[in-house]
């Protein structure tokens, strides 16, 4: 997916961009680029890979030799960023997170209505911030510009910019993703992440509404054009994607996935589904935090049957390579026998998309001398292949397993029933719990409700975006 990460100062404030944006590394594996200006050197910029060595490493000699009291630097899935653009606003750096599904019908627009050409990337494809700044420049200020962008795109569009003497925010206009400014005294920041600034003696200023559109200068935040209310933040960042320490919205994301576990719980003891287990585990990482949960309101003792080995392969999905990723991520699983070798095991992991992962871990589970291994999914059925942002996506909503199944069982017929699929209490949910169970050779399988998942945040069920459970908008 990506984030980004930016600061003003009266002070320079390389180091810190640096540091911000590192602790944004666990949002992409692609690439990484600062971005500064200084009034002697201009703008200075640098991009590197970031597949097989951490922005830290790429980037430690370049923050050593850029200077400037303005910076940006984001990590990014897509496209390399940020990128220099010029246009009659004048010559800027900006980077964006989210996606744009009609990429190819806006070139085509721009191309027509006399943009002259685009940069291609050695792919052949559009740099995203290219187009971006492309549609921009279609109006006579950065405010008309970002609102002309946001509503040409289909998708999500959240962007920074950098000029000469200020840097500009836009949170995209259903509010998907966070950005938060953070304020200290000698200037401003802005973050994906909460956390990526409180080390750097930053406090939380504000979190932009959904829209919302800010100048940040060393002395002020300025609202440049308004947000709105009318909010629709991905859930999936507090299930899954978001780091522990991070706070959207005011809910933090660790005490919101323990919180999640223990309704899962409380559901199970409900609706008398709690196995007689030796252990609640999770699977690590992001799994952990629901089963400590799981595990507290059952009173179940909590164990980690697997460590995960980090040190040199931080992300499975790292290599270059399917072959290479997937042998990376069965290498990285180091068992602790003493605590499978005869043990019934209950697993909490974050979600179930196609279910390819899962299936290796059960069977390394049985390989090394489980008698059960029970299964509990912390969000509902992923049902649709995410449009919003490029994360959980899918070539093909049938590349998920549970509609898959849903197409086996009832063709084309069955997505008019994916509530009920969703529903364990009706018959279509059973079948489908069991279904997931004979190809994944798990004992038992829950997975989280809407309901459940809502209570869990804690925030109005009307400003979350669950397309991926329910194909809600």
């Amino acid at each position: 997916m990506g984030g980004f990460f930016g600061a003003i100062s009266h002070n320079d404030c390389i180091s810190d961009v640096f540091f911000g944006t590192d602790y944004h590394s666990h949002l992409g594996t692609r690439r990484g680029g600062m971005a500064a200006y200084d009034p002697e050197l201009g703008f200075q910029r640098s991009i590197h890979s970031i597949e097989n060595s951490p922005f830290r490493t790429k980037f430690e000699s370049d923050a050593a030799a850029i200077r400037g009291k303005l910076c940006i630097g984001c990590i990014s899935d897509t496209d390399p960023q940020p990128i220099l653009v010029t246009s009659k606003l004048g010559l800027y750096a900006i980077c964006s997170i989210g996606i744009i599904n009609n990429a190819q019908q806006l070139y085509s627009e721009l191309l027509d209505n006399g943009c002259a050409n685009f940069e291609a990337m050695s792919s052949g494809n559009i740099n995203s911030g290219a187009l971006i700044g492309a549609l921009i420049a279609q109006k006579n200020s950065f405010t008309e510009g970002i609102r002309y962008a946001q509503e040409k795109i289909d998708g999500t569009m959240s962007l920074t910019i950098l000029t000469k003497d200020c840097i500009i925010a836009a949170r995209d206009k259903r509010g998907r993703l966070p950005i938060i400014i953070g304020k200290r005294d000698d200037g401003y920041c802005l973050s994906f992440e909460s956390f990526a600034y409180q080390k750097l003696g930053y406090r939380t200023y504000r979190e932009l509404k959904a829209g919302e559109i800010v100048k940040l200068t060393a002395d002020a935040c300025e609202t440049i054009a308004e947000g709105s209310c009318d909010m629709r933040i991905c859930t999936f960042l507090w299930t899954y994607y978001g780091y522990p320490n991070a706070v959207y919205e005011g809910v933090n994301v660790e005490a919101m996935r323990a919180r999640n576990g223990m309704i899962m719980a409380e559901t199970d003891i409900k609706n008398g589904k709690l196995p007689d287990v030796d252990y609640v585990c999770g699977v690590p990482d992001s799994g952990i935090p629901h089963a400590i949960g799981y595990a507290n309101r059952s009173g179940i003792p909590f164990a980690r049957p697997f460590i995960k080995y980090t040190p040199t392969w931080p992300r499975s999905f790292m290599p270059q390579t399917q072959a290479m990723r997937n042998k990376v991520a069965k290498m990285k699983l180091i068992p602790v026998h003493e605590l499978i070798e005869g043990k019934k095991l209950l697993f909490v992991d974050d979600s179930i998309v196609r279910g390819t992962q899962m299936r290796e871990t059960v069977e390394f589970l049985y390989e090394n001398g489980a008698k059960e291994v029970h299964m509990r999914s912390a969000c509902p059925p992923i049902m649709f292949g995410c449009k919003y942002l490029n994360f959980s996506r899918s070539n093909s909503d049938l590349d998920l397993i549970a509609r898959q199944i849903i197409q086996e069982k009832e063709g084309d017929e069955g997505v008019k029933y994916i509530a009920e699929y969703s529903d364990s209490s009706t018959e279509r949910g059973k079948v489908l719990r069991d279904e997931i169970c004979r190809r994944l050779k798990l004992t038992s399988l829950e997975f989280q409700s809407l309901p459940g998942t809502f209570r869990a945040v804690g925030l109005p069920e009307d400003k979350l975006c669950t397309y991926c459970w329910s194909g809600r908008e």
